[in-house]
């Protein structure tokens, strides 16, 4: 059953209205299913959602529902419905060459390429070279010349002034004095400290001083109550002095490699290298130690 005038009855057959012409609806293009169809179909046949599609595609849903719709006016222009079509089309697993094509055949066809600008416009646009400012140059020389010619004439008035006053000084001068020999004065002798100036220590206090005589040694201090006062290593020539109104709890890591003096006077204990000592020291020592 066909729709209008058959062949029969306008006396001839016309070859743009046959069943085999483009757009006809025996065609075999117009079997095929609408491009809004067609990816809807294939959307669903990969189980896929709208919002899937749109988070893969960054297509916004509401131009998702519309290209299925075959509505392409929320795309924005041909470009970019051409650039949705081929987006969407890759995401459910169709050609988009194909979509692409029959949009174009349906919108006209694909727009010619703008022509390239000619060469002379791409010159035509290209700055000028930028000229050198002489009058800036011609300033900076002038300002050089007057600064050499300034300290020229500084340099000349200094060397003058300093040969001026070197003549004035040389006739005003009066002949040096001979230095008067001086007796040289006795050398005094500092007394080798007595046990009463070592034990200069204060009489209401505990005070321990640690030298390192040797190698590097570990060494401890804590307080009366408990208070650590020092934990580290003495090298070689240090010394540490502590002091405690009551008592003071020393410990030696290398008791040959150092040597102690409690309440201003040595202690006179023969330690081994190596040997850890643990010693406790009052007011009342070095008798107690």
């Amino acid at each position: 059953m066909s729709i209008g005038n058959s062949p029969d009855s306008s006396g001839g057959s016309d070859p743009a209205g046959s069943s085999d012409a483009p757009g006809s609806p025996d065609s075999p293009e117009d079997d095929r299913p609408t491009i809004g169809r067609a990816l809807q179909q294939a959307r669903i046949a990969a189980g896929l959602t709208v919002d899937e599609v749109s988070t893969s595609t960054r297509v916004r849903i509401p131009i998702v529902h519309a290209i299925e719709s075959d509505d392409f006016s929320r795309c924005g222009g041909d470009v970019y419905a051409r650039g949705h079509i081929r987006t969407l089309a890759v995401a459910v697993g169709l050609d988009p060459s194909a979509l692409v094509a029959q949009y174009d055949g349906a919108h006209g066809g694909r727009p010619a390429p703008t022509p390239a600008a000619p060469l002379f416009e791409a010159e035509r646009i290209r700055p000028e070279p930028r000229r050198p400012n002489w009058t800036a140059a011609m300033v900076a020389a002038i300002v050089a010349v007057v600064g050499f010619v300034g300290f020229t004439m500084f340099s000349g008035n200094d060397k003058e002034a300093g040969s001026r006053s070197v003549a004035e000084g040389a006739t005003a001068t009066a002949p040096a004095p001979k230095p008067t020999p001086t007796k040289p004065r006795p050398t005094q002798t500092k007394p080798a400290p007595s046990d009463s100036a070592i034990a200069a220590a204060p009489a209401d206090r505990v005070t321990v001083k640690m030298v390192a005589t040797g190698a590097k040694s570990w060494v401890s201090a804590r307080a009366h109550n408990g208070r650590l006062l020092f934990d580290g290593f003495l090298k070689q020539g240090e010394s540490k002095t502590f002091t405690d109104p009551k008592k003071l709890d020393v410990v030696l890591g290398d008791a040959g490699a150092v040597q102690l003096f409690v309440n201003g006077k040595e202690v006179e204990d023969d330690f081994s290298p190596g040997q850890v000592e643990r010693l406790t020291y009052t007011r009342g020592d070095p008798e107690a130690g």
